[in-house]
């Protein structure tokens, strides 16, 4: 039987390869040398302070609410306290280069693509009969069902049919293309008629059209978009060149790369 298993580098490669995980990991890589030459060209520096802030955040964000928390989580995952500080510093410069690029482009793009942040709170039947649902419209409009005894009565998914066919606050890009047209073009509250798509006739109350307002959380998720846009436009235009673990060397003697104050509390 087994009992120990020694594990090589050459070995964990093999595994991310045959794991097709190399596409990943690649992209990782690139995004990471992107963050970090564009912030040193624009720059871009962290000071012990938000390096520390930066480093408490991600341990709340994980959990890691104690010490010994964020000691087992760095030895399941095997990283020291400095590898540890580069996936935080990482991020951190991350968001710096986010806020240098676009902070001042949030507003204007939101004020261009309001509509794509509208929201909706609606209920749903889905039917595979047309002309059901059809019926079941009609029937609804001269009072002879209510919505909800349709949801009740049509619906499968027991948690669905339960709340009535509600779907929650969905936003455009959740919906179909052909829903999202008349659901957004109604005026709540109103039962549409039934919209057919690939999936069925759907029969859809409107109950409310949530206008969007740029706070904070949308800001972020603005912020957010545009950053990963063009950090994905930056990686199209880089070369990757994957060396040979025998005859590569690194551009950085260990020395460099240990460059800087490693005074982060864990």
């Amino acid at each position: 039987m087994l009992t120990t298993v020694h594990i090589s580098m050459e070995e964990l490669l093999q595994q991310i390869k045959l794991s097709c995980q190399m596409p990943a990991t690649i992209e990782g890589i690139v995004n990471r040398q992107i963050v970090l030459a564009a912030a040193e060209e624009s720059g871009i520096q962290l000071s012990p302070a938000e390096l520390q802030q930066a480093a408490d955040a991600f341990r709340v964000s994980h959990n890691l609410l104690r010490a010994d928390q964020t000691q087992t989580w760095l030895q399941e995952r095997h990283l020291s306290t400095d590898e540890f500080e580069d996936i935080v510093r990482v991020s951190a410069l991350s968001s710096k280069l986010a806020q240098h690029l676009f902070a001042a482009k949030v507003e204007p793009f939101f004020a261009e693509h309001q509509l794509d942040y509208a929201q909706v709170v609606m209920y749903e039947v889905a039917l595979d009969d047309e002309d059901l649902a059809m019926e079941l419209f009609y029937a609804i409009q001269e009072n002879e069902l209510s919505f909800y005894e349709v949801a009740h009565q049509y619906i499968q998914e027991p948690e669905l049919r339960r709340s009535g066919g509600y779907r929650g606050i969905l936003s455009r890009k959740q919906l179909k293309p052909e829903v999202s047209a008349a659901v957004f073009a109604s005026t709540p509250p109103q039962l549409l008629k039934p919209i057919v798509t690939a999936k069925g006739a759907h029969l859809i109350l409107v109950d409310e059209i949530i206008q969007p307002k740029l706070d904070r959380d949308l800001y972020q998720m603005i912020l957010s978009d545009l950053f990963l846009q063009w950090l994905r436009q930056q990686a199209n235009q880089v070369d990757v060149v994957i060396q040979d673990p025998a005859q590569s060397t690194s551009d950085q003697s260990p020395e460099k790369m240990l460059e800087g104050d490693r005074a982060t509390s864990v």
